[in-house]
């Protein structure tokens, strides 16, 4: 039950790290929120350790450039305002799916917009109830000292949706998660498990309105044989600081697919962290960054070959114009018993203005000696001869750039090889176009 567990004494909370400098507002109005709203989430007493764990992590200071995970996004100067918890409205529907079709379950401000749905093959349990249980309690807590995103969502996580697709099911429809917001603060979490010789498309949409500080964390356990297409949109206002992780574990001779799609937000931290745990294992990643205003934008990719005989491709294009900065970091982890492995990573950037910017850090880091990995990163601009192209032939400059910069994105998206999918990620694109391109 939500408050029912005894809170461990402050004296007695575990106390990784040591403060070494005044905390700034940020940090303090996250301690307090915690504080605030401690008795209100649900957890069991081990729950109840992870969340103290966690705000202690917190307590010691939020990530600076001088951490390498965090050198290009200094989170403790970039967040300078979180926003007072705000109640749930009730009352609220889902947004319009991104597929028609959809199994659609919705999460408004933080709690679930309406009752979970029903599909067969396929269970839907409230993440509060997995919190309140204790079951998801293995799953809390940072993976390391660096890890911002997991701390500050296990310490306020109150909900999200927990999934469960039986072995051997195939599913002929998209299940969508919606995390929408009305401002304030949003704490989530999603948990999937995909069983053995199963397959699915999962789309993860995360939208809202007003200033808002949002934290989401998805898990993904991938089984044997198992194919899945997972799709993050997200598309915040430009008053939203967005922090978010996906974390995935792939099965032997499974496929993970994953495309995610950022369009918006002020700040906007998208971590990927994926491990290929059987052999024949095989993940794709397929990402657009449409960076524009004033806004800020990193995508960090730690991918763990730990088993032989897997095969990686990420690709990554970027369009950044206004004065927007954008990060890539991918790193590629080969471990010693991984031989055999086949892993590629490209990030290419199309820069609109001179005030826009894109940092890349490709790496790889490998212990076998026989796998064929590669890495590459290269920015440009438009092709002005190619805009000439098109304005001789009466197309306007405003469409032909819009023109250029759709078909320099549209390889990753036709990748997924679905077509009502790729339509409708191809209208987001023409939506973010005609403001910004």
């Amino acid at each position: 039950m939500p408050g029912s567990s005894a809170r461990p004494r402050e004296e007695n909370a575990m106390n990784i790290h040591p403060t070494i400098q005044k905390r700034t507002p940020a940090e303090d109005a996250l301690v307090a929120s915690f504080e605030d709203r401690f008795s209100r989430l649900p957890g069991d007493p081990e729950v109840s350790v992870k969340r103290d764990a966690a705000i202690e992590q917190l307590k010691a200071g939020l990530p600076t450039r001088h951490v390498e995970a965090w050198h290009y996004t200094d989170l403790r100067r970039l967040l300078t305002h979180v926003p007072e918890s705000t109640a749930a409205k009730g009352g609220a529907v889902a947004v319009e799916p991104l597929l028609d079709g959809s199994v659609v379950t919705a999460l408004f401000d933080g709690v679930h917009a309406r009752r979970l749905p029903t599909l067969d093959g396929v269970k839907f349990e409230a993440v509060a109830d997995k919190l309140s249980d204790g079951s998801l309690a293995p799953a809390l807590g940072a993976s390391g000292d660096d890890d911002a995103v997991g701390a500050l969502n296990t310490a306020l996580v109150g909900d999200g949706v927990f999934v469960d697709v039986s072995e051997n099911t195939s599913l002929e429809v998209p299940i969508e998660i919606q995390n929408i917001h009305t401002g304030g603060q949003t704490h989530t979490r999603n948990a999937v498990r995909v069983g053995n010789g199963a397959s699915a498309i999962v789309i993860e949409r995360q939208t809202g309105t007003n200033p808002a500080l949002v934290s989401h964390v998805s898990n993904l356990s991938v089984g044997d044989g198992a194919e899945v297409t997972w799709v993050i949109v997200q598309e915040q206002p430009d008053t939203v600081t967005h922090l978010a992780q996906f974390n995935a574990y792939i099965g032997a001779n499974a496929k993970l697919t994953l495309f995610v799609m950022n369009a918006g937000g002020k700040l906007v931290r998208q971590e990927i962290k994926v491990k290929t745990v059987g052999e024949g294992s095989d993940f794709q990643l397929r990402g657009v960054n449409l960076l524009a205003g004033d806004t800020h934008s990193d995508t960090t990719m730690v991918l763990d070959h730990a088993v032989p005989h897997c095969g990686s491709r990420e690709l990554v294009r970027n369009v950044v114009t206004g004065k927007a900065r954008g990060v890539f970091q991918g790193r590629i982890n080969v471990h010693q018993i991984a031989q055999k492995t086949d892993a590629k990573m490209a990030c290419n950037t199309l820069l609109l203005s001179d005030d826009a910017e894109f940092l890349t850090k490709p790496e790889l880091e490998i212990f076998a000696d026989d796998v064929a990995c590669g890495h590459g990163a290269t920015v440009t601009e438009i092709d002005r001869n190619h805009l000439f192209y098109l304005m001789a032939r009466g197309v306007p400059e405003k469409e032909g750039r819009g023109m250029l910069v759709k078909a320099f994105l549209a390889e990753v998206i036709e990748e997924l090889e679905h077509p009502a999918l790729v339509e409708a990620l191809e209208a987001k694109l023409d939506e973010w176009f005609r403001v910004n391109v």
